[in-house]
């Protein structure tokens, strides 16, 4: 069937397939518009791999290689903040596991384009930790090749850790990338053991006629109870995270003193439960023979400490309640019904 329209004839048959030629040719244009923008993706992202095992971005750099379409590798994202006013220590110990992480993806025989490692600072991209509801660093995050991040992209940092180890497992479960870690020989530990053994040695041999000092029972007593309230208050936890002494709130100035999660503490609330420790045992003695563990100027001071709080209003148990204070001080999700059961 054909239309003449103003002399010219048209056929309808031939229209439609020409209508269809010219969808095909827009549809395999927009196609190779976004494989031209994948490869230029891939290639600076390449670039900056070359550079650097962990590249830095800030907002706009994430919004368009991390958040964007199209993209066919997957992302490990660290959110930090790593500048010195921000005072997180723990930032800078998970930035260096990170960087040990990067460097051996990056220099292993098995490095391809299907993955890259990032870092995104508070300073750099406050409005990336606002896009996503971050309000605590360091955190990890894993950006999928297709898709949006699960539950399971963050990794979870306050029950493992971020040991480069523990980062290479999970990285593995959620992306099928085998990463052995590969670690810088570190020789501090050994010449630290080597100088104790010397120093130690050296002491023994100039006191070679005289080791009595090895039997003295009250040097070993105060030891032990050294690192027993050491570690009962939180020292071990201290050394392995690193935690700031305290956090001062930059709005209003206020010092924190006491963190409010129970996941976490600070190196003050850690001293506060030493403190109460050593008071609530201020009436403990080790009799044998002659020798006291505490002496009895120490243990009236305390007697006379426990006395004035008493006469403030403090309830006989005080040790107990101030150390109960502060772990519902630290822990706000306590059951009320609870509280109120409790005794202070």
């Amino acid at each position: 069937m054909a239309v003449v329209l103003k002399g010219f004839p048209f056929n309808l048959p031939f229209a439609s397939i020409l209508l269809i030629l010219l969808l095909c040719l827009q549809s395999g244009g927009g196609q190779k518009k976004k494989e031209n923008m994948l490869a230029e993706k891939v290639e600076q992202m390449m670039e900056w791999s070359s550079r650097r095992s962990v590249i830095r971005m800030n907002g706009d750099k994430f919004r368009r290689f991390v958040k964007a379409p199209p993209r066919n590798y997957s992302v490990i994202v660290m959110f930090t903040a790593l500048q010195p006013q921000r005072q997180c220590s723990v930032c800078r110990q998970a930035n260096e596991e990170y960087q040990v992480l990067a460097n051996s993806w990056r220099y292993s025989s098995a490095f391809s384009n299907k993955l890259f490692f990032t870092v995104v600072d508070y300073d750099e991209g406050a409005d990336v930790f606002q896009q996503l509801n971050m309000n605590s660093a360091p955190t990890f995050m894993h950006f999928p090749a297709k898709g949006k991040p699960k539950r399971a992209d963050t990794f979870d940092l306050q029950r493992i850790g971020f040991a480069s180890e523990q980062l290479a497992k999970w990285i593995a479960d959620r992306t099928d990338v085998q990463i052995r870690v590969f670690r810088p020989p570190n020789y501090s530990g050994t010449i630290a053991l080597a100088l104790l053994v010397s120093l130690v040695g050296g002491l023994l041999y100039l006191r070679r006629n005289n080791l009595e000092f090895i039997y003295n029972k009250t040097g070993w007593a105060m030891a032990a109870l050294c690192v027993v309230f050491a570690m009962t208050s939180g020292q071990m936890w201290n050394h392995i995270r690193g935690p700031p002494y305290a956090h001062k709130n930059p709005q209003n100035g206020q010092v924190s003193y006491i963190h409010g999660s129970s996941q976490a503490q600070f190196v003050a609330e850690s001293h506060i439960i030493l403190l109460l420790n050593i008071l609530s045992h201020k009436t403990s003695t080790l009799h044998n023979g002659s020798v006291t563990l505490v002496s009895r100027q120490t243990e009236t001071l305390c007697y006379r400490l426990a006395q004035l709080l008493e006469e403030r209003g403090a309830p006989g148990c005080w040790q107990n309640t101030s150390r109960l204070s502060v772990f519902l001080s630290s822990t706000p999700s306590f059951p009320p019904q609870a509280r109120e059961d409790l005794p202070g």
